[in-house]
């Protein structure tokens, strides 16, 4: 797993039948002091992530497929929303106070 931000949305009309209803996001990962990294993805959003939000993401053969989604082409997918972050006993991020260490 690795932690990213929200960033936005992806939308696509035209995509496969499997790919029907599936929420995709446009995803930045962070380095482990928590910065913002020039990397991005699209993942899908099972979980209902909202824009600025930490995020965990699974990816690639280990992306969990939910239920009656077997087939989809899916490399990365939103597992959780974070809540809290803390490294050496130092809080890194916390949604609820919307603090980062820098």
């Amino acid at each position: 797993m690795q932690i990213a931000i929200a960033r936005g949305t992806v939308v696509s009309s035209q995509k496969l039948p499997s790919m029907t209803g599936v929420k995709l996001l446009l995803v930045q990962f962070v380095d482990e002091q928590g910065q913002p990294i020039p990397r991005y993805e699209v993942a899908a959003d099972r979980v209902g992530a909202g824009l600025d939000e930490w995020v965990l993401i699974s990816r690639r053969a280990i992306a969990p497929h939910p239920e009656g989604s077997e087939h989809r082409p899916i490399d990365a997918m939103v597992i959780g929303i974070i809540d809290t972050v803390s490294v050496d006993n130092g809080l890194l991020y916390s949604k609820k106070e919307e603090y980062r260490y820098r």
